[in-house]
């Protein structure tokens, strides 16, 4: 049980915290803000132009998803990148996040 919390802790949190921690920094936010709950969320939607209400909209079951998929298709688009990239960012996060955080792509405000 040591050995599987230790791989979780070692591994699996910073290769889901590092990519977006990026992410943040290349859109001119501070990197810390994505690992504070609430507070990311307003960031990312300072990050992709869209008032601060929003958060609200994830509180409405059927709504929330449709406003999450909605703003990773925004993120992607903000770093010049398709609807292909959307699709992989929502359905292969651990490798598509990597790519958007670690790669050559720069941030364009929408």
């Amino acid at each position: 049980m040591g050995a599987i919390f230790l791989f979780i802790v070692f591994f699996i949190i910073p290769l889901s915290i590092i990519p977006v921690w990026l992410i943040y920094i290349k859109a001119g936010k501070p990197g810390w803000a994505s690992i504070i709950p609430v507070y990311s969320t307003l960031v990312l939607l300072d990050i992709l132009g869209k008032p601060w209400w929003f958060l609200f909209l994830f509180f409405i079951p059927v709504i929330g998803i449709v406003i999450g998929v909605w703003m990773t298709n925004l993120l992607s688009k903000s770093f010049g990148k398709g609807i292909g990239f959307t699709i992989g960012l929502l359905f292969l996060p651990i490798i598509f996040y990597p790519i958007l955080g670690y790669g050559s792509s720069t941030y364009k405000k929408l």
